[in-house]
């Protein structure tokens, strides 16, 4: 029987968990699958192997694994990987499938462009946008946050600059406590849901414009269509992915 396991990063702050779970359960009736949990990477529970333990009470005996991420790093290249491994020593009769993160696609750049004109009503020729992704060391974050960063500049005709929120320079809050007074810019954050880091950058946008600097902020992607048919795509392509299991490095 065939079961799905959606891994979802995880938060502290409980309304983001809440959106993720909303998210993925709304997602399931497009899912042909009869059996479908969700679970966290880290910080909430249930965790991965409490997940699979679910699904193979229910009757899986095919788990089909997506992550729940924007960008491929060392989540979906190593930490998920590393707890698949444990499923198949727990499991060795399991067939094991992996998905991929959504990736870099322009459905998503199109809900930026939407997410960044919804906070601001005029989007002048001296206006900045500044996207801001989660960061990582691993160097393909930096390269494919650029790629959205260069896609915007083309369609909006604006300055378009990156920033972090961890890991990686420059950091989002050095940029925007140094950002000029006379220079509007708009923060579009490479975010799926509400959680600490977009509180985080709620403050910062507050203390910038109580010092009377021009700046929105743009909500997180959420529960867009686009995001929503992207996740049902990496779904129904990872019944087709076979997890195989490699050693890791000493």
């Amino acid at each position: 029987m065939q079961g799905v396991l959606y891994v979802s990063h995880g938060t502290r702050f409980e309304k983001g968990k809440q959106q993720a779970i909303d998210f993925l359960t709304n997602i399931q009736p497009n899912i042909e699958a009869p059996l479908q949990e969700i679970c966290f990477l880290e910080i909430c529970e249930p965790d991965v192997q409490q997940g699979v333990k679910k699904l193979v009470e229910a009757g899986a005996t095919s788990i089909s694994v997506v992550p729940v991420l924007l960008l491929t790093a060392g989540h979906a290249l190593k930490d998920i990987p590393i707890e698949l491994r444990k499923v198949k020593e727990t499991y060795p009769w399991l067939d094991l499938t992996y998905g991929e993160p959504l990736g870099v696609q322009e459905r998503i750049i199109d809900v930026v462009e939407e997410r960044i004109r919804e906070a601001s009503d005029q989007l002048e020729e001296d206006t900045t946008i500044l996207l801001v992704g989660r960061g990582s060391y691993d160097p393909a974050t930096r390269r494919d946050i650029e790629t959205i960063a260069g896609t915007l500049e083309k369609r909006l005709t604006l300055q378009v600059k990156t920033a972090y929120l961890a890991a990686i320079e420059p950091k989002f809050n050095d940029m925007i406590e140094n950002w000029p007074l006379h220079s509007k810019v708009v923060v579009a954050p490479y975010l799926w849901f509400e959680g600490l880091l977009t509180e985080s950058m709620k403050k910062k946008v507050h203390e910038l414009q109580e010092s009377g600097g021009e700046v929105d902020l743009c909500r997180p992607l959420g529960d867009h269509r686009n995001i929503v048919n992207a996740l049902i795509d990496r779904v129904h392509e990872s019944f087709e992915c076979p997890f195989v299991v490699v050693e890791a490095a000493d």
